[in-house]
């Protein structure tokens, strides 16, 4: 089967890539890199010929927040109107858990326009919730850190490995359409700023963390459960202790 992965080339696209090619798909990386940009549309129409599903792994490269609206409906736009076209039968898209919650911020906005072009476009669709990656905990610190401190969210975070993830969008790429939405996340679930006070330890970074139930979150000021998903979510196996003891080990 031809399956097109946008954002091919990324962290989540060229592990999903690796894993479906391995099964003997024949697979497409799609990203500007190799010449196939959602923006412009150059090179969709060819990537997509004979394609019978697509995966849209794309992000914005600006989390500001018109540049994100733009990303997302331009994007999102452009892809539809070519998969319509190119005939796809299933169009994945990979968003995030809470996106209906936290509509305050930008970049949640964005996301949920390009959830609702997905829906709107008639193409048989399935659209896969994510919590945060493991990898994106440094970015979560970064975004809250004023001087020496970091002032963080006591909201529930149930952060799950790139890994995990890449396996489930490969699986989802092999089944059938839902036309609706479904759940991954992590097997733990932490309070926010008591998973990045340990990232942060473990790394010997000095930063501190401070636990404020107010703090934004990208923009946006978090309920207690607002980014982790409901009891039927489909939940990754590896931990995040042991991600970060690989993560310390390769340093």
């Amino acid at each position: 089967m031809k399956i097109v992965i946008i954002g091919g080339t990324g962290l989540i696209g060229t592990k999903t890539v690796a894993r479906l090619a391995a099964q003997g798909h024949d697979v497409i990386a799609a990203s500007p890199n190799t010449g196939i940009n959602t923006i412009t549309g150059d090179g969709l129409a060819e990537a997509l010929e004979g394609a019978e599903v697509v995966i849209d792994l794309a992000n914005s490269p600006s989390f500001e927040d018109a540049a994100v609206m733009e990303f997302f409906q331009t994007s999102g736009r452009n892809l539809l109107s070519a998969a319509k076209a190119a005939g796809i039968r299933h169009h994945i898209a990979l968003s995030v858990v809470g996106t209906d919650q936290l509509q305050g911020s930008g970049y949640f906005r964005a996301k949920k326009a390009q959830e609702d072009l997905i829906r709107a476009s008639g193409i048989p669709f399935s659209i896969v919730h994510s919590t945060q990656f493991f990898e994106f905990v440094s970015g979560i610190a970064n975004a809250g850190t004023i001087g020496n401190d970091v002032r963080l969210s006591t909201a529930f975070i149930q952060p799950i490995s790139s890994d995990d993830v890449a396996d489930a969008m490969a699986a989802f790429a092999l089944g059938k359409p839902m036309n609706g939405i479904a759940e991954i996340a992590g097997p733990d679930r932490f309070r926010m700023h008591e998973l990045v006070a340990k990232y942060l330890r473990a790394m010997q970074d000095p930063r501190t963390v401070i636990a404020d139930p107010k703090a934004p979150y990208f923009g946006v000021e978090l309920s207690e459960k607002a980014l982790v998903p409901d009891i039927d979510a489909r939940l990754g196996t590896n931990r995040f202790e042991d991600w970060l003891g690989h993560s310390i080990a390769a340093q």
